[in-house]
């Protein structure tokens, strides 16, 4: 038998779940319309999992997730939710939910996953497995290196075989400024020399693009 509690702040959303979980697997031990009362009511009744909508009055989702993971660690938070766009999907789950459906969820498919939920098992609607996924490739992904339009036209000159005297004249400005500015993209490019800028730089496509 799973002890859960349902929260969301709409009465006949709750009385629907109440009618899909009632079975021989779910006991339902209480319902709460908002954060503060679902953390009231999961510390009175322990559930194994608290089935919880994101956006209601009084306190957001993530905070809610982070509250409850904080009084009661073995507590399993499972969102059921109609939001799935990056700014609700992330911080829930940064918080600690165990997993993240849409309210378009078939019944047997949601009671699937609250069994699973109940054993700390990660469960995910498609959408909410994309997001993660391509915001993972992105971190995997190195931050484009671009240099600003000054930098590549000193890069540029260089290239061409200018001294930082001849870059300084043609581009009228101080030699000094000609050694900052290839400092930067030195930085920018992780190399330590003009010839290896250069070369990285072609590498880049970053010249070739400017030209």
């Amino acid at each position: 038998m799973i002890r859960l509690i349902i929260v969301d702040d709409h009465p006949i959303v709750r009385d629907g779940l109440r009618g899909i979980l009632g079975t021989d697997d779910f006991e339902v031990v209480g319902e709460a319309a908002d954060g503060p009362e679902a953390l009231a009511v999961a510390l009175r009744t322990a559930p194994d999992v608290v089935l919880l909508d994101l956006r209601m009055p009084g306190m957001s989702g993530a905070e809610v997730i982070r509250r409850l993971r904080e009084q009661q660690p073995g507590v399993h938070v499972l969102v059921l939710t109609t939001f799935d766009d990056d700014a609700d999907v992330l911080p829930a789950i940064e918080e600690g939910a165990t997993g993240y459906l849409l309210k378009d969820t078939p019944r047997d498919e949601l009671r699937r996953a609250v069994h699973a939920a109940s054993r700390g098992e990660t469960v995910l609607s498609p959408t909410v497995a994309g997001i993660l996924t391509r915001k993972a490739r992105e971190a995997r992904e190195p931050e484009p290196r671009t240099l600003s339009p000054r930098e590549l036209e000193v890069l540029r000159l260089i290239a061409r075989g200018a001294t930082n005297r001849e870059v300084a004249g043609k581009l009228f400005i101080t030699e000094a400024t000609v050694k900052t500015h290839l400092l930067h993209v030195y930085g920018k490019l992780a190399v330590n020399d003009r010839a290896a800028a250069v070369a990285a730089a072609y590498d880049l496509g970053l010249l070739d693009r400017q030209r």
